[in-house]
């Protein structure tokens, strides 16, 4: 087992951090959009409570977290707060996508992290690149400051968080040891920050076997699979340079509503593609 379990992690390693970027991108609105679908038969806090709840016991089940939390010590405080933010970041996202569109929500989530590039970019070459994705973002979307004030206030809290995410989960990724581990008992944190305010619209889903299989699917595609993707991608990835590579993100919103949601691109977003594109493929790690 732990020849299988080692040649795994080789073989993991292998692969180049890129892959697991984009592995991250893809059910970053994979899983939102699997979610905006369950609004119709529980409430975006319920979705929001099943979502973390079935991550965390996806997680726990597997990696069994129980030192971290029991062990005083700097990486419990990191694993609490990462957990903290986790709750309070998911919780924002659906609140602001149960009264914004989607790509609005995803427009101002991304206004952190291209600060954080600005940060940690220096050369002409990447300031470009900068440059170009986020023209694309600008592009792509179409954020309207009117008609839903509340909705704006968790958007603008959730790339707050998102920005915190990044942080925190660079610093929990870049430490000697198992990171899944760190990430398995942050999101057992999470359940547990956010289950007063989700617990009683989530408990629904229960009588309904298909919704909540529907809700554990979206813990497994919003959580489960793009954190463990971004855990592998940033211990390898400059903060700079993934901060920089989530303007693709915005590119991959536009391709799952093509495909799930039927919305078909505009000229001015195939354009915006376009840009986000050519800035990444301008950028080098430095």
């Amino acid at each position: 087992m732990a020849t299988t379990g080692s040649t795994l992690r080789r073989r993991a390693e292998r692969l180049p951090p890129t892959a697991y970027f984009v592995t991250s991108a893809v059910f970053h609105y994979f899983g939102p959009s699997l979610a905006v679908l369950l609004f119709v038969h529980v409430s975006a806090l319920g979705v929001a409570w099943l979502r973390i709840v079935a991550a965390a016991a996806v997680l726990a089940a597997w990696r069994r977290p129980w030192r971290l939390l029991r062990t005083p010590g700097p990486e419990r405080t990191l694993v609490a707060a990462l957990g903290a933010v986790l709750a309070v970041m998911n919780i924002c996202f659906y609140l602001a996508v149960d009264r914004l569109p989607l790509s609005t929500v995803g427009a101002i989530e991304f206004v952190g992290p291209i600060l954080l590039a600005v940060i940690g970019l220096r050369a002409p070459r990447n300031l470009a690149a900068l440059g170009l994705t986020v023209g694309g973002v600008a592009v792509l979307t179409d954020v309207r400051l009117a008609g839903a004030p509340l909705g704006f206030f968790f958007a603008f809290a959730n790339c707050a968080g998102f920005v915190l995410y990044v942080l925190l989960g660079h610093r929990a990724a870049r430490i000697d040891g198992n990171r899944f581990d760190r990430l398995a008992a942050a999101m057992v944190v999470a359940a547990v920050v956010a289950s007063p305010f989700g617990v009683v619209d989530g408990l629904r889903a229960f009588a309904h076997p298909w919704w909540l299989l529907w809700g554990v699917g979206v813990g497994i595609c919003s959580s489960v699979i793009p954190y463990l993707s971004d855990q592998l991608a940033m211990a390898r990835l400059p903060r700079a340079t993934y901060a920089l590579l989530l303007a693709l993100l915005p590119a991959t919103a536009l391709v799952m509503g093509l495909i799930l949601l039927g919305q078909v691109p505009t000229v001015a977003d195939l354009a915006g593609v376009a840009l986000v594109i050519t800035g990444v493929a301008v950028h080098r790690p430095e």
